[in-house]
Formats: C-alpha cells, structure tokens, sequence
C-alpha cells in the first residue's frame, strides 16, 4: 500500500528474500509505517533502481517523497530519526548507547554477513566458512552474557527490538535456512543459549514475522545457488 498523509510517499526497492532488505522491512513495520514494496530483478534491473542507486546499484533503496536512501543499516537509522516521535526508538538516546550499538551492527555486517560463502563453497573452505561463523555468533554469545549493556535483556535493544536486534535479525531466516542447505549448524542451542532465545523471541515478535522470507522459497533458492556455484565447469 502506498503511504500517503504525514509520513509522506514511501517506497522500498527491493527483494523479499534478501536479509538486508528484511532489515528495512522491521524497522518500518515497528514504527507502524506504511509503504510500497516493489520487488526487484537482479536479472533485470529496473531504471528507478539504477537512478535511484547509481553507484552501487544494489537494494535496498527507500525513497521518501522521492529522495532515495541506500544500504540498509543507515536507511534504518534514517527511519528512526525522520519518524522519531513514533515508538519504538530503534537508536538508544544515551550518545555512548548509541556508539555500543553502531558497534555491534557493525560487528554483524563484517562478521556475521560473510558467512553465505558457506553456500557458494564446498570441502575445506566450506568448513572453514562455517567454522568462522560460529566462532563470531559465539562472540555475541558472550556478549549477551557479559556485557552491561545487555545482560539479562530480552533484546540486545533493551526491553524492545533495537538497532543491533534488526541488524542480526535480518538474517535469522538467511542463517537457518543456510544450515539446512550447507548440512551444518551455526547457531547451536547448547553452546549459544541466550542466543538460541533471543532468536526464537525476534522471530516471534509483531513487525517481524510479518516480513520474514518464506524459508521454502529461499531454502529453494540456496540450492540453486549452492548447484551453481559448486558444480565444475563442464569440459569443452
């Protein structure tokens, strides 16, 4: 649907499998913003994209009364700040909260991203891959067990889903769908507990199991990808 009112026109180029387009997606859901969703083709790129993102030209974009903003990490401090008055606060208001949490995402995008090359790799580097993914999925484990600033919080957010919540938990449904396909776990329940906890609470919570990703239609997805990438060339 088409916003329209005082949040003015919305759009959102994207793909309803891609993690970093889901992020967008939860952050407009929790402030109760309403948008139009137009899915894009990586085969065939549309010209508002393209126009809309000409350097990278990559989803998501979010255009706001036109304006375009890109990559999905700062489209969703964009939303928090431009519908500030609308609950919840995605950036904490403490200056050092907010740094803690800018931190952490950051953390999620050169950590935790990388792990899809699980998919696209088979034998020793596949191993590896997922053997690096679990050693930093282990590290937010020990942050959710040990840091002040979210011990004993249902949300690394606090009392409600946040800025670090939506950066990890836009993969949620890429992650396990990624196990399933790979035959491997990255997120283990005996080893990761309170990240085991917090993931199932996320993907429970109103404004996101609205948009998560169908895992049958990506997990179909990963297969043809994981064919692609790891059949050899055939012979001339």
């Amino acid at each position: 649907m088409e916003a329209c009112g005082e949040e003015g026109q919305v759009k959102l180029l994207g793909m309803a499998r891609s993690p970093f387009v889901v992020r967008v997606r939860i952050a407009l859901a929790l402030k109760g913003i309403d948008y139009e969703f137009i899915e894009e083709d990586f085969q065939n790129k549309s010209q508002l994209l393209l126009q809309s993102n000409p350097v990278h030209k990559k989803i998501p974009v979010l255009l706001h009364n036109g304006k375009p903003v890109c990559e999905s990490m700062i489209i969703v401090q964009y939303i928090d700040e431009t519908w500030d008055t609308k609950a919840p606060n995605l950036m904490p208001k403490d200056p050092y909260d907010r740094a803690i949490a800018r931190f952490w995402a950051a953390f999620v995008d050169d950590k935790l991203v990388p792990c899809e090359e699980a998919l696209t790799s088979q034998g020793e580097q596949q191993q590896k891959a997922v053997e690096d993914s679990v050693a930093n999925f282990l590290v937010l484990e020990e942050a959710l067990r040990t840091s002040l600033c979210f011990s004993g919080k249902p949300y690394f957010g606090g009392d409600e889903i946040g800025f670090v919540d939506i950066a990890l938990g836009g993969m949620l449904t890429f992650v396990k769908t990624l196990e399933k396909a790979t035959n491997s776990v990255l997120i283990d329940v005996e080893k990761m507990p309170l990240l085991s906890a917090w993931m199932d609470r996320f993907c429970k919570a109103d404004g996101v199991k609205e948009v998560m990703p169908d895992p049958a239609k990506l997990l179909e997805f990963m297969f043809a990808m994981r064919v692609k990438f790891t059949t050899p060339p055939a012979a001339n």
